[in-house]
């Protein structure tokens, strides 16, 4: 088994543990994701099963449609603001979290881009990803 993935946010009120693997990690370029971050995607690793996540303090939540037009919840810390993780009621067996809230970032490693319909060519990521104009089939 794996060193679980920990991380939380900025001032460190809202802390997770996550033992397992993500089962998928991806550059978003959809538009929330965009006004989200404040660049041209945001970066995520998104687990199966909630059960392996040890999430501690209370994030403030914000529910947004995505492009899928599907209900996903965005929480983020309401001290120092840091998004942390996403959830969707599409799929609520998902845990989601920002790659730039773990404790090491250098563990996240990209597989695809999502949602390239929206992309913009200054938004520079790496050719060799998959790429899918919204999100890749299950």
């Amino acid at each position: 088994m794996s060193k679980p993935y920990s991380g939380g946010c900025a001032c460190g009120k809202i802390r997770y543990e996550i033992s397992g693997e993500p089962i998928f990690q991806n550059d978003c370029q959809c538009r929330d994701c965009q006004r989200k971050s404040g660049t041209g995607h945001g970066s995520y690793l998104t687990f199966a099963g909630r059960g392996s996540v040890n999430l501690q303090g209370e994030a403030q939540q914000w529910d947004v449609v995505g492009d899928s037009g599907n209900a996903k919840t965005r929480a983020f810390c309401p001290t120092c603001g840091s998004p942390v993780y996403l959830t969707f009621s599409a799929a609520p067996e998902l845990f989601t979290i920002h790659a730039a809230s773990l404790d090491d970032p250098g563990r996240y490693r990209p597989q695809a881009v999502t949602y390239t319909v929206r992309g913009y060519a200054w938004d520079y990521l790496d050719p060799a990803l998959a790429k899918f104009d919204t999100m890749p089939p299950a």
